[in-house]
Parts: C-alpha cells; sequence; structure tokens
C-alpha cells in the first residue's frame, strides 16, 4: 500500500499528549447537523501541526461554515492511513502526497487529490555543519536513515548512480543524529531542524525537491463522496485555500488552537514552522514559478507519473490525469 511520510520528532511525547484527543474524536463519526449543514471529516496526515494550519484557520474563522460545511478533523497516529480511512468512507477528505496517490490509484484505491496543501515537499535529508556530504552525490558511501520503501530516495539511488550508500531505518526522534557526527537522517525542514538547534548543535539540509523529484502535498477525497457532494467539495477547497491565506497572514490565533490541540507544540516551536513555510514558498509556491495557494498544474503530475513509472512504483498503464482533478483549482496565471 502507499506509504504515509512520517514526522520525525519526540513521538512519544506526542502520543502522550495528543493520543486521548484521537482516540476520542476519530472512534465517534461526526452525527448529522441540525443546522443544515453537512456533516464532514478530514483525516490529517499526523497530530495536529502548523502544517496544517490553514485547514484549522479555516475552521476557526467559519470558513467551512460559510460553505454550508461541518467539519471535523481528525488527528492520525504513527501507523494509520488515511488513504485508507478515505477510500473506505470513514473520513471524506485526507492529507498526502501526490505520488501516495498515484500509487495509490494504481492499486485500485478510488481517491482522488483536489488541491495542493504544498506547492513543494519539505522532505529533505539532514546532516552535521561539518559533514563531507554537500550534494546528494556525495551520499555514496554513507549511511542514511530513511524511512524503509522511501521512493524519493530510490530516485536518489537512481539519479546519482549511488552504489555504496547504505539504508537504516529512520526513527522518530533527532537522538541518534545528536550522538552520531556522521549520522544522516530524513526530515522535514520544517521541523527537525528548530529541534537540533535548541539541542545546542547544528546541522545543514538537502531538500529532496532540488534533486528534481518534486510531488505536491495534496488533500484528496474519494471518487464516491465527489459524485455524491460535489459542492461539498467546491466548498472544502475554496474555504480551505481561504483558510491558509488567513493563516500564513496571521497564524497567532490558529497556533493557540494547535497548542490546545497538541500540548507538546510550543509558541518557539511553531513561529519556527511558520517562518520555513513562507520563507520556502512550501504553500505559496515561488514568486517565479507562478504558483499560487491550492493550485496544481497537470505537466507536475505527469513529470512525477513518468518518475514512478522508471522507478517501476506504478505501472505504465496508469493515466495521472485519474489521480487528481483540476476543476476546483484554476491554473494560475
Amino acid at each position: 500500500m502507499p506509504r504515509r511520510h512520517h514526522r520525525f520528532f519526540s513521538l512519544f511525547v506526542v502520543l502522550l499528549a495528543v493520543a486521548p484527543l484521537m482516540l476520542l474524536v476519530s472512534c465517534h463519526p461526526p452525527a448529522a447537523s441540525g443546522n443544515g449543514l453537512l456533516p464532514v471529516r478530514l483525516q490529517l496526515d499526523w497530530y495536529p501541526q502548523p502544517e496544517h494550519g490553514g485547514f484549522y484557520a479555516a475552521l476557526e474563522n467559519g470558513y467551512y461554515r460559510e460553505e454550508g460545511l461541518d467539519v471535523t478533523i481528525l488527528p492520525l497516529g504513527a501507523y494509520g492511513s488515511g488513504l485508507q480511512m478515505v477510500a473506505a468512507g470513514r473520513a471524506d477528505f485526507g492529507l498526502g502526497s501526490s505520488d501516495q496517490i498515484l500509487e495509490a490509484v494504481s492499486n485500485g484505491l478510488p481517491l482522488l487529490a483536489i488541491g495542493a496543501t504544498m506547492q513543494h515537499d519539505p522532505q529533505a535529508l539532514m546532516v552535521h555543519t561539518d559533514s563531507p556530504v554537500h550534494s546528494f552525490a556525495d551520499l555514496d558511501g554513507h549511511t542514511v536513515a530513511v524511512e524503509p520503501g522511501a521512493v524519493w530516495f530510490r530516485f536518489l539511488v537512481q539519479k546519482y548512480h549511488l552504489r555504496n550508500v547504505r539504508e537504516i531505518p529512520a526513527t522518530l526522534s533527532i537522538a541518534s543524529f545528536l550522538a552520531d557526527p556522521a549520522y544522516i537522517q530524513q526530515i522535514f525542514v520544517t521541523s527537525e531542524p528548530y529541534f537540533v538547534t535548541h539541542a545546542g548543535a547544528g546541522c545543514r539540509t538537502l531538500l529532496i525537491s532540488d534533486a528534481g523529484y518534486d510531488p505536491y502535498r495534496v488533500f484528496f477525497t474519494s471518487r464516491n463522496f465527489l459524485a455524491r457532494h460535489p459542492q461539498a467539495v467546491a466548498g472544502f477547497v475554496r474555504a480551505s485555500i481561504r483558510g491558509w491565506r488567513t493563516y500564513l497572514d496571521n497564524p497567532a490565533p490558529t497556533n493557540a488552537l494547535l497548542q490546545r490541540l497538541n500540548p507538546a507544540l510550543n509558541p518557539d516551536q511553531m513561529n519556527f514552522t511558520v517562518q520555513a513555510l513562507r520563507q520556502g514558498g512550501f504553500i505559496t509556491g515561488s514568486a517565479t514559478d507562478g504558483s499560487q495557494i491550492g493550485f496544481m498544474r497537470a505537466a507536475r503530475w505527469q513529470q512525477l507519473a513518468d518518475q514512478l513509472r522508471q522507478l517501476a512504483v506504478i505501472p505504465r498503464s496508469v493515466d495521472p490525469a485519474t489521480a487528481y482533478t483540476l476543476q476546483f483549482v484554476s491554473q494560475p496565471h
């Protein structure tokens, strides 16, 4: 099944703080609203984080309600699958990445990406400041901690002809990185560097998208839900994009909500993440590529599908256009 990109930081603190909340919400789907709103469930890809800030801003500011939606946001633990939750109808919307959606569709899951949460993926490799690794080609001869089965790592091995690189399972911690000056691990540039810096260490990062493997982070639904509720899907997309604009302009109110939902967060950490999201153009895209919040391009999907076919992740018979729709996100000019 498609693999989910895990979040690599203090898992046990997060589990202790948020697991009771997750059990409370995920076991009880919303009942039918008596106020004329359609109850829908958004399945996150992790516990509440600033990387989800736009969705919480849309909820907190009533943007979903203005679209006729009563939205419940469901956290996801380390071993859950938002893809399966949405495909099975246990959630109506989910978060993932465009390579995951393509792989899921190739495996028969009736999913459809409807908008981009992030124009570029913040997935990266983290090395120590004085590491001899300054490019992906320098990884040969080194050991790298990677989520098992990570497609982007297969892409790096193939593109840079890495014949002597050793792959070990990544952990949900930076402890090994802090203890070993030669350690290299998979991270999100919006998260782990904060913890490394505050532990008194230094690091550099190599963004995977710079190598040419550049999936969108997307929100998606099932074909069945879209067929039954096309106006609800359109409203969800509009409200979510509006929420991201609000969050990036003024994240403080939503960050206060996120910290209540996930006490493992702290204001300094959340400010770091928001700044990283802004500076990296992860949500908005860059001023030079014409991207806008939520928008997607068919050419990007085709390029990614070609890469996945070359890596034998999806069969050549899969049409990438069956994994997404642009009907709710106008092409940017």
